[in-house]
């Protein structure tokens, strides 16, 4: 009810309708007798009892039965229609009518709530399956791996020994003789990010994450060992806000002795619309724009890098860490791309917001999801748990009751699986991440030591008789609080936080103004972010703030509560200082805090603490001792706990000495040491390939292929002989390449005259022409034939690659093209089986085996072929429905064939009952829905184009991809990011996308930008028509 006074007065006029309702005769005139309400009782959920002579008044049930629950603006707006109604009789049909409305609103929210009542109840259920499917497949150790684990407990998966990889050759230093030579990749996309005088609390998307990960980087940068921490957000050119977000690179920090291009940086990429700031909700479309951006810029840090301190050998990011759901998505794509590790840190989560949100009740399913984008941040943080090597979290309570919410973690399943791993027995393909607590640091540099150990702190020194002379020595923040007071000398109880409601500033102030004591000895400071006008202030602020106003109003604390309208960020430890000097007590009542950053920096300045039971400050307070914890719903015990600090000097100074003696804990560099330990354990747990340029051979190559050799990249794997015998990929493709460059050598009249790497552009074909029978279409080698010879009416055939991605077999794929007046030659590459498979037809179609072992990763292989055909099906399907189509099936790929018509789960519905099994893959239907791939997480045809960009060194904004106007069910993929898109209308007659995803998962809208101007459409798909849209996207 809070924020809405009106209701008090609303209620009171019901109330009174409803007594003085005067029985009715019975000419058509109802009245509602004991025996009509007894038939309604249970619908109703009344527990009222009343005698069967007595009338039931409707008006004064809805009031004590209904209402209570509800926060409706447009029933304020009707009830001031109401009490400007002069005519009582038609104000009393008023009021009636708006009872009836409020019963109509408590029936939809009943319904509701039941309906996501049985979503839950059913999703638990598929989550308790898939977890003891898993079990049952986990639960015993055969002797032979008994026998195993005990002789070896470091050897590795079997899963794993057919490519065993090595970690990275930086190794974690702290001595001053060895290089500082690790370079470190964070992310954090939305928000206003800059190193100073950061604007927190301006929105709800700038708070304490943005604090958080500028001071991770800077911490970072200056830990031994680590040589560059980039730190990658959004650009913003937007007259909306300060220029400095637009800046492309802002340095942090950079070492005194730093050489090069060491130290701590934000880099800025451009994403979205480059003249306007938008909320968080809004950048999901965006988010492959900024996984190409990213990636440009990791790939050219990471020469840049190596030239400097790695020999000429790029030094490829040491780990990726993404901050929340939007940067944990891009993390994930990332890592596949590079193949290096990933970290993950939630912050917030959606599964928890959206649990509290339905059981709120006062929003459906759709209308979070519309308002929130629920749903896709719940599957981008989904996407991270499949990606990430270990997962961060604050406090224990986020691994328990957060994260134990996610279909991709179990925290039983995770033991059992880092037990398995120790004794080195096979995980059976299944995978969970490591989630780890290291709470985050804080930066006590600039607290000074005579401030944080004085025990005289009152401002008697300070505010003497002449005042107006000691108030110039004063800090400005310091004038702006104290103008506030009557008595400045009393202690101050101090709540610093953004006003949002889930802050509970509110009940703080009933707490504060309803206590006498209290109010007589302290008062209250309230930093509520920044603001001009109230009224311009987003919904949820400004009624946070307006309600302030009215309960300082309503219990007169005129004189007792400082509220000022502006701070700096710089401002905020003179903030703490005052408090501290006055002797007084932080809190924070928030209904639930993730961690609780505040109550570190509080304990930095010798403030002894008051917070919330709910969350992080349960774990501080227990390494801290330094304050006490309180239900935030009650006020009786907020105030009590405020006034017994207060009160009680030997207490105060006890938790101030605690808090003071044991604050190294949350340091940056203890932060970081531990940090860094974490990540090179799961390196080790987990190990993972890196990139290297492979050196020039002596031997003289024609200039094609010395361009492949200079730019491709290799995956390094340990040994030169696999376990089986076998000669590694590396060798394999060294042997290949000394052949060919033999072959060139001798021939001093070959007629090569091009290299993928000399390519000015890259036009890539990935329509999905296909009949109802998942046939490929004669549309298919129209397509190509069309824009073959657009690409030489635009270009010149001699300056474009072209490259094909398909959903089909290679099979399938040279079938096809064998009636198609173009030469396979042509190709560049060919990517089959819906990214899994890489083959390069000017090679003799030589298969890709670097990409075949970068793609390998958390692969399951045999152990998810019999399982996904069987999850695939649907409960009342029949068990033809869906077969194994062997002729497709290849080592990265498992094939379904699914009969026409035959009921088959969707993609995110699949997905979901793999996760819950530690089955971590990449889906997809294709050829017209008749066929399902099951492919390895990282392989993906878009994934495979950006693996060809690194390879080959083209910038995807020199990258043209033709589609159609639907395909398979990654076709939404193939729409984003920083390459040109041209659809193809017409082209298709058949598609999959129909099993891409339920109803009430999120919409299309959220994955593909509108109005993208990198996206155009040609009506046909004729050369002249090709050649027209090229020019109109400026491709000439």
């Amino acid at each position: 009810m809070a924020g809405n006074e009106w209701i008090n007065g609303y209620l009171e006029a019901i109330l009174d309708a409803g007594s003085s309702t005067r029985k009715r005769d019975d000419h058509g005139k109802s009245t509602l007798k004991i025996d009509k309400f007894e038939e309604h009782k249970q619908q109703f959920q009344t527990v009222n009892i009343v005698k069967e002579e007595k009338l039931f008044s409707p008006t004064k049930y809805f009031v004590e039965e209904v209402i209570n629950s509800f926060d409706e603006s447009d029933l304020h707006r009707t009830w001031v229609k109401v009490i400007a109604t002069r005519n009582s009789r038609e104000r009393s049909n008023r009021l009636e009518n708006m009872c009836w409305r409020i019963w109509h609103l408590a029936r939809k929210k009943k319904q509701i709530a039941w309906d996501d009542a049985r979503r839950l109840a059913k999703r638990r259920l598929e989550r308790e399956q898939g977890r003891n499917d898993a079990a049952d497949d986990l639960s015993e150790l055969s002797e032979g791996e008994k026998e195993k684990g005990d002789s070896n407990n470091n050897i590795s998966e079997s899963i794993f020994k057919d490519i065993s990889r090595i970690n990275s050759d930086t190794q974690i230093c702290f001595d001053d003789d060895k290089p500082k030579n690790l370079y470190i990749v964070l992310i954090s996309i939305h928000g206003l990010v800059r190193g100073e005088n950061m604007e927190l609390g301006r929105d709800s998307d700038t708070g304490g994450q943005v604090k958080y990960v500028v001071e991770l980087a800077r911490a970072l940068a200056n830990t031994k060992g680590v040589h560059r921490v980039d730190l990658l957000t959004r650009q913003i050119t937007s007259p909306e806000v300060d220029s400095s977000y637009g800046e492309p690179i802002e340095m942090l920090s950079c070492p005194s002795d730093a050489t090069g291009s060491c130290g701590s940086y934000i880099i800025r990429i451009p994403c979205g619309p480059q003249d306007k700031y938008i909320a968080k909700e809004s950048l999901w479309p965006h988010i492959p724009e900024f996984v190409d951006g990213a990636l440009n810029h990791i790939v050219n840090m990471a020469r840049a890098l190596g030239d400097q301190v790695n020999g000429g050998k790029p030094t490829w990011p040491y780990v990726i860490h993404g901050h929340y759901a939007d940067a944990g998505e891009v993390a994930a794509h990332l890592s596949g791309a590079l193949n290096v590790p990933m970290v993950l840190t939630g912050h917030s989560l959606g599964r928890n917001k959206f649990e509290q949100l339905l059981k709120q009740g006062r929003l459906s399913k759709e209308d979070i999801n519309s308002t929130y984008k629920i749903m896709r941040r719940i599957e981008g943080e989904e996407l991270g748990l499949d990606a990430a090597e270990m997962v961060v979290t604050s406090t224990r309570q986020e691994i328990e009751e957060q994260w134990g919410l996610y279909d991709g973690f179990d925290l039983k399943l995770e033991r059992k699986l880092r037990v398995r791993r120790r004794r080195g027995v096979s995980c059976l393909g299944r995978y969970m991440p490591r989630i780890v607590v290291i709470p985050p640091g804080m930066d006590f540099s600039y607290v000074s030591t005579q401030d944080s150990f004085e025990n005289d702190g009152d401002l008697k020194s300070l505010l003497g008789s002449d005042r107006a002379q000691n108030k110039r020595h004063l800090p400005q923040i310091w004038s702006e609080i104290m103008r506030f007071f009557t008595n400045p000398h009393k202690p101050t109880i101090l709540a610093l936080s953004r006003p949002d409601p889930k802050k509970n500033v509110t009940t703080l102030i009933k707490a504060f103004g309803e206590c006498q004591p209290l109010r007589e000895l302290a008062n209250l400071t309230l930093i509520l972010g920044n603001r001009n006008d109230i009224e311009e202030m987003s919904n949820s602020s400004s009624v946070v703030l307006t309600t302030v106003l009215k309960l300082i109003d309503k219990y007169d604390l005129y004189g007792q509560v400082a509220y000022p309208k502006h701070h700096k960020q710089s401002q905020v430890p003179e903030i703490y200082q005052l408090a501290a000097k006055t002797k007084g007590v932080f809190i924070n009542p928030a209904l639930v805090e993730p961690f609780g950053l505040t109550l570190i920096e509080a304990a930095a300045y010798g403030l002894p603490v008051v917070a919330t039971k709910n969350g992080g400050p349960m774990d501080i307070l227990k390494v801290l001792n330094n304050g006490l914890l309180v239900d935030p719903h009650d006020q009786k015990a907020i105030a009590d706990a405020l006034l017994k600090l207060v009160a009680d000097k030997n207490l105060w100074a006890e938790c101030r000495k605690n808090g003071l003696r044991n604050i190294h804990r949350f340091s940056w560099p203890e932060h970081c040491r531990n940090y860094l330990s974490q990540v090179e354990h799961c390196r080790n747990r987990h190990p993972t390939s890196r990139l290297e340029i492979m050196t020039i051979p002596e031997e003289p190559m024609s200039d094609s292929l010395r361009d492949v050799e200079d730019i491709s990249l290799r995956f390094s794997i340990e040994g030169d002989i696999k376990l089986n015998g076998e000669i590694d990929a590396a060798a394999r493709q060294k042997k290949l390449i000394e052949a060919i460059t033999q072959m060139a050598s001798s021939n001093s009249n070959t007629n090569i005259v091009y290299s993928p790497g000399r390519r000015q552009m890259l036009f890539v074909i990935a329509a999905d022409c296909y009949n109802n029978n998942g046939e490929i279409t004669e549309t298919f080698q129209a397509i190509i034939k069309n824009v073959m010879k657009a690409a030489g009416l635009n270009i010149g055939l001699g300056k474009v690659g072209f490259v094909l991605l398909t959903g089909s077999s290679l099979r399938e794929t040279m079938q096809a093209l064998s009636s198609c007046p173009v030469n396979i030659e042509d190709f560049d590459a060919l990517v089959c089986n819906s990214g899994s498979e890489m083959y390069y037809p000017w090679r003799d179609m030589v298969a890709d085996m670097d990409y075949e072992a970068h793609m390998e990763y958390r692969w399951p292989g045999e152990n998810v072929r019999s399982m996904a055909m069987r999850l695939a099906r649907a409960e009342d399907g029949a068990e033809d429905d869906i077969t194994e189509y062997v002729a497709a099936c290849s080592s990265r790929c498992y094939s379904y064939s699914i009969k026409l018509g035959a009921k088959t789960r969707r993609i995110d519905d699949l997905r979901q009952r793999l996760r819950m099994r530690g089955f971590r893959c990449n889906l997809v239907y294709t050829r017209a829905a008749s066929r399902l791939n099951v492919v390895p997480l990282f392989a993906s045809r878009m994934q495979a184009l950006r693996y060809l960009s690194i390879r080959w060194g083209i910038d995807l904004s020199k990258v043209v991809l033709f589609v159609g106007e639907r395909g398979d069910t990654d076709y939404e993929d193939l729409l984003g990011g920083l390459h040109k898109t041209l659809v193809l209308k017409g082209s298709e007659e058949y598609d999959s996308e129909k099993l891409l995803r339920s109803e009430d998962n999120f919409k299309r809208e959220d994955a593909i930008p509108q109005g993208n101007p990198n996206i155009y459409s040609t009506e046909t798909s004729e050369p002249q028509n090709i050649a027209g849209a090229l020019d109109a996207l400026g491709i000439k």
